[in-house]
């Protein structure tokens, strides 16, 4: 059983016993070492991930720029959605940013996890919902703050004395 992994990860809060048996059929814990690159941007899309310890980096390489680093996911967080979304592709890049374990949810199973387990399943997308939900207001932070500092850039060269 996982249930070790899923102590303190407030996505598994108040689940059942049972319910808790339930995930044990759909998530595989799955251990990165620092530095390893669990997907690339533009890969195939066929697993979720939530980050039981550790860190994941998230990055987003736009086709005309360097590699943006838009994330940092933190134990309890969720990464890799793409899969879930029903996306053929990662958007984004994630990397093991220290050692680090995470539980793996295969796309592929977990249509049939919920047929199979209607009310767990319930529970559990929604809360996979408030984890993503959270990335993507993380990431609009990000790119906020990545747009403030390039029109810094651009408010400080329009305001160059233009006779110097």
């Amino acid at each position: 059983m996982l249930e070790e992994a899923y102590a303190g990860l407030s996505i598994f809060s108040g689940l059942s016993t049972e319910q808790l048996h339930h995930l044990d059929t759909l998530l595989v814990r799955c251990q990165y070492p620092a530095g390893i690159s669990i997907f690339e941007q533009g890969q195939p899309a066929m697993n979720l991930y939530i980050v039981a310890e550790g860190e994941i980096t998230i990055s987003y390489k736009p086709y005309d720029g360097p590699a943006l680093t838009v994330a940092r996911i933190q134990p309890g967080g969720v990464f890799g959605w793409s899969a879930a979304l029903g996306h053929d592709v990662y958007t984004s890049s994630a990397l093991a940013a220290c050692n680090t374990t995470a539980l793996c949810v295969p796309a592929s199973g977990l249509r049939r996890f919920c047929e199979q387990y209607r009310q767990t399943a319930a529970i559990f997308v929604d809360r996979l919902a408030g984890g993503i939900a959270v990335r993507l207001n993380d990431t609009h932070s990000e790119v906020l703050s990545i747009l403030t500092r390039a029109l810094n850039l651009c408010d400080n060269s329009d305001r160059r004395d233009p006779n110097a």
